[in-house]
């Protein structure tokens, strides 16, 4: 079972990541935008952005380790209950959730080092 310290180590592969928090609880932002959150309230989860198109997706599997909530409707942002997802997926989340908010002199910059 992953845990917040370890999507934070995840995060910090990728560049100019920072840990801060955003509506008092931890999270992460990449050059200061928002991309995932360790959610306090009750059922707990990480609150993390995501396409559209992939977030109705992941709901509509039926898999366990995704769900939302009525304040998170019309928002690219899935909710992840971190007991039940898969390392690896919960990996490629974050990666996703990096691309899509990091600027993009900060991405390119990453994909050309990894070529």
């Amino acid at each position: 079972m992953p845990s917040w310290e370890e999507v934070v180590a995840i995060a910090e592969r990728y560049p100019e990541v920072e840990e801060t928090t955003s509506w008092g609880t931890p999270s992460l932002k990449v050059k200061g935008q928002f991309f995932a959150r360790l959610r306090t309230e009750s059922e707990g989860g990480l609150a993390i952005v995501c396409d559209a198109a992939e977030k109705a997706a992941l709901l509509a599997s039926g898999d366990e380790a995704y769900y939302t909530k009525p304040h998170y409707d019309g928002y690219a942002m899935i909710l992840v209950d971190l007991e039940k997802i898969e390392p690896e997926r919960l990996s490629e989340l974050v990666e996703d959730a990096w691309l899509i908010k990091a600027p993009v002199r900060v991405r390119k910059a990453f994909e050309e080092s990894r070529e």
